[in-house]
């Protein structure tokens, strides 16, 4: 017999509900009107007379009690089939009697029953359910339904929890009894059940894989990280080259000594094959001739004698038509720095870290193009001082819970505070007041005009009031804040909490607060051991409307204000807007401006003192140079401006750091010819009857080609500005040294209008030429010196090769902020506390056909979808989210359209009159179900129907009634084509987990993309992924192979190039490109030492430090391979004593001190790329060059050309330098 049959008064616990009416009689027949309703309902019971213990009332209160269960597990056939048979049987089976039993009336209502329930029943049911996703809000279905995380739900308690009354459904309360025996008389409702691998006899299929884990045969196993590589437990490059480096010393000592005792045997003098002039191969020989000379010889001599020819008479012409030359240069440097007036600077960080050609760049277009761009985001994580823990005792049972110092009320009020005056700020522009609600995205607006805050406040609704809200008497308090933000964080997007609260969790923006977005510091799901609140406003992103842009750049400057004023000793608050990271750099660029300009001017005061020969205290005026340095630096700074002219005319946008550092770089790369061009001179005697026109003619053919091989060299590196820069020395800079020396006399420098008394001059050799000729040439080439150089110099190589590949990859987003930066602070924050990473988003591009089953199935994740559909692909890569970094299943539209668009559903209905959308919350007679309820209703809708429903949806709000409309979750997810024809672009939105250095950024991006592949293949369309922060990161995918890329080549070019300038002269070019190379590998060495990333910034400097290397090699390379000397070590030193000098005095001295001054900036980038870096170019360009090339070439250094012999024996005779070749 039955327990009740209709209903009578309303509830008195739960208003709008009511109580079923006792009745004991037998079951009674339905009316037909309610046989539809019981077809969709109980379909078990629709046969025969359909006597039942229920009428058409109660199973019209049954849907609407069921719509939320319905809406969020109907995607899974078996789950909701076997929850289903647990409502339809309490409410209408004809057999109550055997499994229930009313224990509580009042009057002729039964306000309180038992239901005997069967626990095979009540496991397979949850069963069934357990794994069900909530694609909108990213969560098990059951988080929503269970009254608590779905990690803590169970059979039982989630029977509980959905016939208690706390859930606002319940009418009174059922107390569910579990037994698979008979109980006192009741035999438990055991009925069949469906498992959710198993399909349904109305054709229903099994549930998905994602809403399934039974069906989805093994987990996926990532792939064992490759283990490292070792020999006998040790670093097997550091074995390797330790190894190496044995090995080489052996063979080096075993050939030295070998050579030693083979000179010892056969020869009496060393040097006598070479000093006797009957020996044919004798330098010193009376019948110097071509005819020993190879043709490359020749052909070298020749292309020598064509520079040097050229150059003398341009030098000679350039003294002697002053007015030309520089009236000529000053027309040139005009025309070409008049591009500076197209001169555009760019700080967009997109557009200086990514190649518009690139693929993230595209990708990122692509989306903004679709769905606009990514918000604009405002963040603060707040930390409290305060060191306390509050045990919090649950009424109703369950064990403690203890709650951090951040989540006290009395916190909570102050940080809601906070947040209400964050909200109320108001800023200016352009005479117009801006708050927040102008510029916030609001997901539900018109309808819902409130800002989105991510925050836990908005658990409470943003209200004092609701915080404090709590239930209780006297004694016990049986709900608070407590209770209330335990539920919340297992079930964000509940509209009611099973507290007595009754409070909502929905955030007042109509959205759910996911707590691990606006909780941090916590441990597994632990949010109540919170240590951190973190409060996200996001802002709309106008990138094509300026004013809108003005008036969020005006706000976001408000709030960086106002949070650098904020002070309250119970908070510790880490902040950053969307413009906070490019306002600190500008701040940056500004505030380093002191530092540049001190660097500048240690130059040139060292430049300015060094290029004069100073003989005695009286001549420090005239000898100084004062004049010649200023205009030296004047060419060097008109060649920058010439090159930034020239690209600006092209269009090449500039970067500040371009403009602050090149000069710097120029200048120090440029002035080593002037001091080349100087001391050569001042080391200079002109012969009799020569002029100075002829003088300096002779001395820029000599020097000159040395000049257009570095220069030349390094345009392969820095392209445009350094030809300039020779162009304009040997123009301007030689007419000006002409005229320097031609107005000298005995004047004072610069007060050129005062001269000295007469007096007798001697001209003597600097102190740094007498140094390197006399002490440090000699030294460094001694027989002993040499053999110890060549160890150091390949044991640095060595330890550099072996460190090579444990060079970081990235570029640590700390570095690019002042020391004093606020945001330092929000970094360090930032890694410390937050539990989840950036949005990625996979973007479906245009051109799939959604309409149709077979582009359905390629997408979806729900039944009847492939196991490899987009969704599907996207939650098996979550599962192992260590590996993937994928942290969770995505939120799909299109199932959760399936959803909503179901008959049985009340969320899709629409008014018969006039076809428009009728929400579920609107109560009109007129408003009728989308779809019909018959089996072809019952599916998916296909062709014309999907498109005729889609916008409904895409408009739908969520309500009580019907929590799957999709504007909030997909409003911006889809795009639609006009007119609402079709469906173009769409994407799926989860999250990444946590990333806190750059690898693992890089380590995301590679991930996401692998996937977007795999996605792409199965679905044959092209998939992409989509972050905010892949712009940035995708060069380091590739940033290895750049380097080494870039790197071989500017090697190449340089060997190509010395090659030709020095006369074909393979084996000196050689010489060149393995020095430079040692300089490069051993750059890699100093940046693993002190902790230097491979970025693009480190491998413009690493590029640029091959061009500067030339700077240091060529010149010593080439006095070397056009001396006269009798031998290799002769020859070497010579160069050395030559060359040397100028290279120190005009390179290495001219940057160390320019450079040592970077080391004050404040800028973290300017410390560690600029300062350290360019100090080891230096450092081990000088050390190279100045020590270890001599060494090298004294030892295998290619042997005289004797076409150059030759011919500079023909061109010296006759001349009082004659006698200096035979000595």
């Amino acid at each position: 017999h039955c327990v009740w049959y209709g209903e009578c008064d309303e509830s008195e616990k739960v208003p709008g509900k009511k109580y079923n009416c006792n009745y004991t009689g037998p079951p009674v027949p339905l009316n037909p009107e309610g046989y539809e309703l019981l077809t969709e309902l109980c379909p078990g019971y629709n046969y025969g007379n359909r006597s039942l213990c229920c009428n058409e009332t109660q199973l019209h209160t049954l849907k609407g009690s069921l719509q939320l269960p319905l809406q969020f597990l109907s995607r899974c056939p078996s789950c909701f089939y076997n929850l289903m048979n647990l409502f339809c049987e309490l409410t209408c089976s004809p057999h109550q009697s055997q499994f229930m039993n009313a224990t509580k009336f009042k009057g002729k209502n039964v306000v309180e029953v038992e239901y005997y329930i069967g626990k095979t029943f009540a496991n397979a049911m949850y069963n069934a359910c357990q794994d069900v996703q909530a694609p909108s809000s990213n969560v098990k279905a059951l988080s929503l339904l269970c009254g608590k995380d779905a990690q803590e739900c169970n059979a039982t308690n989630w029977i509980q929890y959905m016939f208690s009354i706390d859930n606002g459904q319940a009418p009174f309360p059922i107390i569910p009894v579990f037994s698979d025996v008979e109980v006192s008389g009741y035999t438990p409702m055991n009925n069949k059940t469906y498992a959710c691998t198993e399909g349904l006899e109305d054709g229903s299929g099994p549930c998905s894989c994602q809403d399934c884990a039974a069906a989805c045969g093994p987990k996926p196993v990532p792939p064992p990280l490759p283990p490292p590589w070792t020999i006998l437990g040790m670093d097997a490059m550091s074995v390797i080259m330790w190894i190496a480096y044995m090995a080489f010393l052996l063979i080096f000592a075993g050939v030295l000594v070998g050579a030693w005792c083979f000179r010892k045997r056969t020869i009496t003098s060393e040097y006598g094959p070479i000093l006797d002039s009957n020996n044919p191969l004798s330098l010193n020989s009376d019948n110097h001739n071509q005819e020993n000379a190879s043709c490359c010889e020749t052909l070298g001599e020749r292309f020598e004698n064509l520079l040097r020819t050229f150059f003398s008479c341009w030098g000679s012409f350039c003294v002697r038509h002053p007015s030309v030359v520089l009236l000529g240069s000053f027309v040139l440097v005009t025309a070409c720095s008049g591009g500076l007036v197209y001169m555009r600077i760019t700080t967009d960080p997109v557009e200086l870290w990514s190649s518009p050609a690139s693929q993230a760049h595209q990708e990122k277009s692509y989306f903004d193009e679709h769905f606009g761009p990514f918000f604009r985001t405002t963040q603060l994580i707040i930390t409290t001082p305060i060191n306390d823990t509050y045990i919090y005792s649950p009424y109703f049972g369950g064990s403690d819970v203890p709650f951090k110092a951040i989540l006290f009320k009395d916190i909570l009020h102050q940080v809601l505070d906070l947040q209400l005056e964050i909200e109320n700020l108001v800023a200016e522009h352009d005479g117009k007041n801006i708050t927040l609600k102008d510029i916030c995205l609001a997901p539900l607006a018109p309808y819902n005009n409130n800002c989105t805050i991510l925050s836990v406040l908005n658990y409470f609704q943003n209200s004092h009031a609701v915080l404090d809200h709590s239930k209780g008497d006297e004694f016990f308090v049986y709900a608070d804040y407590h209770s209330h933000f335990l539920y919340c964080v297992s079930a964000p997007a509940s509209l009611n909490d099973t507290t007595v609260l009754h409070d909502p969790c929905l955030g007042t923006f109509g959205g759910p607060v996911f707590p691990w977005l606006a909780l941090g510091g916590y441990d597994e799901t632990n949010y109540n051991n919170a240590t951190a609140l973190v409060i996200t406003f996001p802002l709309n992103n106008y990138l094509n409307d300026s004013v809108k842009m003005g008036q969020a750049l005006a706000w976001e400057k408000e709030f960086i204000k106002f949070m650098k004023n904020f002070n309250n000793p119970n908070l510790t608050i880490a902040f950053s807007a969307e413009r906070s990271v490019e306002d600190e750099i500008d701040r940056e660029s500004n505030s380093d401006i002191s530092t540049i300009v001190i660097s500048y001017a240690i130059m040139f005061i060292y430049i300015s003192l060094a290029l004069g020969h100073i003989h005695s205290f009286r001549r420090l005026l005239v000898d100084s140079k004062i004049s010649l340095g200023i205009a030296g630096i004047l060419i060097v700074l008109s060649s920058v401006s010439s090159s930034l002219g020239i690209f600006s005319y092209a269009g090449v946008p500039l970067t500040l750091i371009v403009i602050e550092v090149i000069p710097f770089l120029v200048l120090a790369v440029g002035v080593d010819n002037i001091f080349i061009v100087v001391q050569t001179f001042q080391r200079d005697e002109r012969m009799p009857q020569e002029e100075l026109h002829h003088q300096i003619g002779r001395i820029l053919g000599e020097i000159a080609p040395s000049m257009f091989l570095s220069s030349f060299s390094e345009t392969v590196a820095f392209f445009l500005g350094k030809m300039n820069l020779l162009l304009n020395e040997c123009n301007i800079f030689i007419k000006l040294l002409g005229l320097s020396l031609e107005k000298q006399g005995n004047r004072l420098d610069i007060c050129c209008c005062v001269k000295l008394p007469e007096r007798q001059e001697i001209k003597t050799e600097g102190f740094l030429f007498r140094f390197f000729k006399k002490v440090y040439a000699p030294f460094i080439l001694k027989e002993w010196v040499r053999p110890i150089i060549v160890a150091v110099f390949v044991g640095m190589l060595s330890f550099s090769i072996a460190v090579v590949n444990k060079v970081e990859i990235g570029l640590d987003q700390k570095l690019s902020m002042p020391d004093d930066s606020y945001v330092l602070d929000y970094f360090k924050n930032l890694s410390e506390y937050l539990h989840t990473g950036a949005p990625v988003y996979f973007v479906v591009e245009d051109g799939l056909n959604y309409s149709s089953p077979e582009g359905q199935n390629s997408v979806c994740g729900g039944v009847g979808c492939n196991n490899n559909s987009l969704v599907q692909q996207i939650y098996s890569a979550s599962i192992i989210s260590n590996y993937t970094t994928i942290a969770y299943t995505p939120s799909s539209w299109l199932d959760d359209y399936f959803d909503w668009v179901k008959p049985q559903s009340t969320c899709c209905r629409f008014y018969n009159n006039t076809g428009a959308f009728c929400n579920a919350s609107v109560v009109n007679s007129s408003c009728v179900s989308c779809r019909p309820m018959t089996q072809s209703g019952k599916q998916r809708p296909e062709g014309e129907d999907f498109m005729r429903f889609l916008p409904m949806f895409l408009s739908d709000n969520p309500n009580p009634k019907c929590g799957k409309g999709g504007h909030a979750a997909y409003a911006t997810a889809v795009d639609l084509y006009p007119n609402n024809m079709g469906v173009g672009a769409t994407y799926f939105m989860t999250y990444h987990t946590i990333l806190k250095e750059s690898p693992d950024f890089i380590d995301a991006l590679k991930m996401a993309r692998n996937l977007a592949n795999n996605i792409s293949q199965s679905m044959d369309h092209k998939v992409f992924a989509y972050s905010v922060f892949y712009v940035f990161y995708e060069q380091y995918l590739t940033i290895a192979y750049d380097t080494a890329l870039n790197l071989c080549v500017s090697l190449g070019a340089i060997f190509v190039v010395t090659t030709v300038l020095l006369g074909f002269e393979l084996f000196s070019a050689l010489m060149v490109s393995i020095t430079i190379a040692m300089i490069l590998v051993n750059m890699f060495g100093v940046m693993w030492l002190w902790d230097i990333s491979l970025n693009a910034v480190s491998l413009v400097n690493l590029v640029m430090s091959c061009g500067i290397s030339v700077e240091f090699c060529s010149h010593i390379v080439r006095a070397f391979s056009v001396s006269m000397k009798t031998n290799r070590v002769e020859r070497a030193e010579e160069a050395l004593a030559h060359m040397g000098s100028s290279v120190f005095s005009g390179i290495t001295l001219t940057k160390f001190g320019g450079i040592l001054i970077l080391a004050l900036s404040k800028s973290q980038i300017f410390q560690v790329f600029y300062f350290r870096m360019y100090l080891a170019i230096v450092l081990l360009g000088a050390t190279h060059g100045l020590i270890f090339l001599p060494v090298l070439l004294s030892y295998i250094g290619p042997s005289a050309n004797k076409a150059k012999v030759f011919a500079a024996n023909q061109r010296l005779a006759g001349t009082e330098r004659e006698p200096l070749i035979k000595h």
